[in-house]
Order: structure tokens, then sequence, then C-alpha cells
């Protein structure tokens, strides 16, 4: 599979980057060091080149301690630093209640960054995230201490997830972005506004929870019993019973286009976004090996512009319950 760019950078990926989040985070209790560490260096060996954590990924293991995303995905790449792109975020917390605690001041971007370099074990990140936008900061102060910490070489390049036009325009106007990572899948579209700006400014748009928490795979329903009070899914809206039956006729379409194509709904969902923009990289997240691999060969699916103008006509009609703050087309 031909390797993407990312934004007006020198790193190259491959097309299906692995969002690590769920091996520490939001997905159940985290999984065993030893496991998560195995199972990431496979997916380094089966071909993943881009491995997205973040400061804010931690868990509570059943013994109480603090499973550190960053400090798995360290271990597990140390020894192929040189041959992979690592992505970290700051200035994001969570409360007690799960809400977000934001904070992008350049002080906390500073003290973050040190305690992320420490766990990943490297002296330098190539992609440093502001992980959401804090409202008390200007994205000209954002941007401009990112500036600092490339001029330090600490960091490569920098992006912003969840962004807006606007927010994304001021900051690139100071120091110029290589990428943002927003929310999108077939059921969350309400960012593809953006993509123009993306393609006017030459920068990529790495795409999260690209199969809507797992949703389009067609494994999870509203019978699924989820793993726990640390596995956000289960409060999910696609996974009510009137969340489901709303995207059901999205399912029966992914299942018949995926005996087609002979591969999965879930490689169906990532070639769509894969093959619509030769600048988009999901980053679909697993922990489980089969489905890392799968995943990864969604790169050498192929669909055509046809059938991709097929199915967004075909979601154009839907509308969908989902997480995410919206309910939308």
């Amino acid at each position: 599979m031909e390797k993407r760019r990312l934004g007006n950078s020198d790193l190259y990926v491959n097309p299906v980057g692995l969002g690590c989040m769920g091996f520490s985070h939001a997905s159940g209790d985290p999984t065993p060091e030893d496991i998560a560490v195995k199972t990431l260096r496979a997916a380094y060996e089966l071909g993943y080149d881009f491995f997205d954590t973040a400061e804010a990924y931690t868990g509570v293991y059943p013994d109480g301690s603090i499973s550190y995303n960053e400090e798995l995905v360290g271990k597990a790449l140390a020894d192929v630093r040189d041959k992979v792109v690592i992505a970290t975020k700051m200035g994001v917390g969570h409360n007690p209640d799960r809400s977000l605690r934001l904070d992008s001041s350049p002080e906390t971007i500073r003290k973050s960054l040190e305690t992320s370099l420490k766990r990943l074990g490297t002296d330098y990140v190539d992609i440093y995230y502001q992980h959401r936008i804090d409202p008390k900061v200007e994205p000209e102060v954002v941007a401009e201490t990112m500036g600092e910490l490339i001029r330090e070489g600490k960091i490569r390049y920098w992006g912003i997830s969840e962004t807006t036009e606007e927010y994304l325009r001021r900051a690139h106007a100071v120091t110029p972005v290589t990428v943002i990572e927003n929310r999108y899948s077939m059921m969350a579209r309400w960012h593809e506004k953006i993509f123009p700006t993306c393609e006017e400014l030459n920068i990529s748009y790495v795409a999260f929870s690209p199969m809507a928490n797992g949703f389009l795979t067609g494994a999870y329903n509203p019978n699924t019993k989820f793993e726990g009070s640390q596995d956000y899914r289960a409060n999910m809206p696609q996974y009510t019973e009137e969340g489901y039956a709303k995207a059901k006729e999205l399912l029966d379409l992914l299942n018949r286009m995926a005996a087609e194509k002979n591969c999965t709904q879930a490689q169906l969902s990532l070639a769509w976004m894969i093959c619509k923009k030769p600048y988009i990289i999901p980053i679909p997240g697993s922990r489980k090996l089969e489905r890392l691999a799968a995943n990864f060969e969604a790169g050498n699916i192929i669909l055509t512009p046809e059938e991709i103008a097929m199915i967004d006509a075909k979601l154009d009609t839907m509308q969908f319950d989902v997480f995410g703050g919206h309910a939308a087309k």
C-alpha cells in the first residue's frame, strides 16, 4: 500500500494508523502491561507505523495502579523509535464525572510535554496535538508555544484535535499546522466542511473513531455487555435500542457491500474514507491482534469514486444518534 504524507512534513505513514487509547482508557479495565506492550509491538510488525496516544489516556488496573498509555507505547517501540511516527496530546484531563478539564496554557503545554517525553522514553515527539480547544487560551498563544517547541527540537510538528476552521486558520497563521485529528466516520460527517481548508493549507486529516466507537464493525448491539464502568461505550447513543434502529439501514448496506468486496464491514468503513481523500488517515483502535491485522489491510481495499458517491448519497438520506454531541446526517 502507498504511504501518505502528513501535511507539508517529511513524515510518511501507511494509510491506516493505530489509535492506542483502548489499551488504557475507555474500553474497560486496562490491558495488562505485558500483553499491551506485546500487542503494540505486534502491530508494528504487521506494518503499523503511526501510533496515536495522549497524556489523558489513563485507566485503573484492578489492583488500583494506573495504566499510562504513553508508557505502553514507549516500551513497545523503544528500539524502533526512528522507524515510527508517534503522536501524543496535551491539554485535557478528566474530572470524576468524565467531563473534560481543559488547559492549554503555555506553562501546561511545556509541563505536559516533559511528562509525555519521560513516559514515552524519547527526547522528541513527531506530532504534538492540542487535544481540545481551550476557550481560555487564544489559538495564537498555543501556536506560538508549539513553534518554540519545534525550534527547540522537542516536537517535530504539531496538530489540533477537534478543531474548527476559524481556530485552525488563526493557529496556522502563526505556526503552520501539519495535521488535525477530528472525529470522522460514516455516522459522523459534520467535519467534512473543513476538508476544503485542509486542501488549501495542505493539512492532513487524522480520523479518530472511524468506526463510530466500534458500531460500524457490526459486532455490537444494544444487548452487548460492555466491560464495566471504565468502558464508555455502554452509554453511547448508537447502542440504545432507538439509536441502533436508526442505523440498521447503514449496517445492512455495509454488510451487502462487504460481501461484494470480500472484506469485513470494518474494512469497508475504513476504505470509504481512505479512498475518498488522499490526506485522510484513519486511526482505528483494537486490543485484539486479529482485528488489528484486518484493520490494517483496509489500506489495500479499493472503492471507486462512483462507489463512494453512492455510499455518500445513501448516507445523506439517513440520520443517526451517535456519540460526539451531534444527531446528524
